[in-house]
């Protein structure tokens, strides 16, 4: 039997971070089935400070893998997120998220941001969701 390397955890210690113009997420590494549910947390935690005036921010800059179930934790946050006006934006998508994206059919959904958020301003992307 052939041994694995360890796989970087995505989920065991994604970041919410409550900037001055957004709420940031920042998973690293693998975004899979496994690591999902913690994803989940950190969605709807960062959702209960986000709003039309601080949207979402999911910094995918250390982001190496993600896969169909968290693709659809976005996709939940974005539908949780509509029922108060708040944007749910993708930042720094490797092209392997992006590929996921164009694939699903999705990428329209999700403004994308170059950068991922800092403490100052908002990173501005195209508001069709398209990478600048």
């Amino acid at each position: 039997m052939a041994e694995h390397p360890p796989r970087e955890a995505g989920g065991e210690d994604i970041a919410v971070e409550v900037l001055d113009h957004a709420v940031a997420v920042r998973p690293t590494g693998e975004l899979d089935i496994e690591t999902t549910p913690s994803l989940q947390l950190a969605l709807t935690e960062a959702l209960s400070h986000a709003s039309p005036a601080r949207p979402l921010v999911v910094d995918c800059s250390r982001l190496t893998f993600c896969d169909s179930s968290a693709l659809n934790a976005f996709l939940g946050a974005r539908r949780a997120a509509q029922d108060t006006d708040t944007v749910v934006r993708l930042a720094a998508a490797n092209s392997q998220l992006l590929r996921l994206l164009e694939m699903t059919g999705t990428l329209p959904l999700f403004p994308v941001d170059q950068d991922p958020p800092t403490s100052g301003r908002l990173p501005t992307g195209s508001p069709d969701g398209l990478p600048c």
